[in-house]
């Protein structure tokens, strides 16, 4: 088991009010994603467990690659990965930043 955490400077608030969310399953090579509304807005934190290990660096561009397309300020991102594809990496993160804009 690996746990990698990556911290980084964001320039806006990710848009919406909802708190908490989550989606996706740690089921078939997939992962879930909790995300909350706890730091500050030029702040955003992903948290990954994952049973692959040696991945760090992949794990690395996909974050990056999303902080840099969804500005998602002020959110931590808890993933437990059950061995995803960066495709399903990016997707669920996106779900995940969709979810926080959600008013209910």
């Amino acid at each position: 088991m690996e746990k990698l955490t990556f911290h980084h400077k964001m320039l806006q608030r990710a848009p919406g009010a909802k708190c908490l969310a989550i989606n996706g399953v740690v089921a078939s090579g997939n992962l879930e994603v909790l995300t909350e509304r706890v730091l500050h807005e030029s702040e955003c934190t992903v948290e990954i467990n994952t049973a692959a290990d040696g991945f760090g660096e992949v794990w690395a561009a996909v974050v990056q690659d999303f902080v840099d397309r969804y500005n998602p300020g002020g959110l931590r991102f808890s993933i437990n990965d059950g061995g995803a594809r960066p495709d399903i990496v990016m997707l669920r993160l996106a779900q995940a930043v969709r979810l926080m804009e959600d008013t209910q």
